[in-house]
């Protein structure tokens, strides 16, 4: 049997106040726990997406952001970050330049955003339990497809405070 997964509580902060189970953190309690999102973009400027494996229990089936992960209770963000790269994409060597942070809320759940960007060109190993697939999109392409329900909802708004950074020193 799978050990259950154990995120960190954390205040607006992001001061670590308790713990509790992934379930918990999912079932509408609202309990605000860290995650760390990672945008990645190629030399052309295009941006990685991931589609969200069917399986999930947030958001099946639609696109995201490129690495997108809980913290664990004892994990720094850093860490948190190459292990979720390295776990979805199989992407080990990069260097992330941080965006910002905020607060996101869904129905299910509140969590605590630590955004970061990195320029990658590849090769991907794409977890297939994870996502059902991944690819470069144009810029164009995401701002036409922006209104057609394929996208998180928490990608809408992250997309929308990646356009107000100055993207130039990707």
């Amino acid at each position: 049997m799978a050990k259950e997964e154990i995120f960190p509580l954390v205040d607006e902060s992001g001061n670590i106040i308790g713990s509790a189970t992934r379930k918990e953190c999912h079932s509408g309690s609202m309990l605000l726990h860290p995650v760390v999102h990672l945008h990645i973009f190629n030399t052309k400027g295009e941006l990685f997406l991931q589609k969200r494996s069917s399986s999930k229990d947030i958001q099946p089936g639609k696109w995201d952001t490129a690495v997108g992960g809980h913290i664990d209770l004892g994990e720094n963000v850093d860490l948190a970050l190459r292990r979720e790269a390295r776990e979805e994409l199989g992407v080990q060597a990069f260097e992330p330049t941080f965006n910002y942070s905020y607060l996101w809320e869904s129905t299910v759940e509140r969590e605590l955003v630590y955004s970061y960007r990195t320029v990658y060109e590849g090769p991907f190993t794409i977890d297939p339990v994870e996502l059902d697939e991944g690819r470069f999109w144009p810029m164009e392409e995401i701002e036409k497809q922006m209104d057609n329900d394929i996208f998180t909802g928490n990608f809408k708004k992250e997309f929308a405070m990646l356009k107000e950074l100055d993207l130039s020193q990707k």
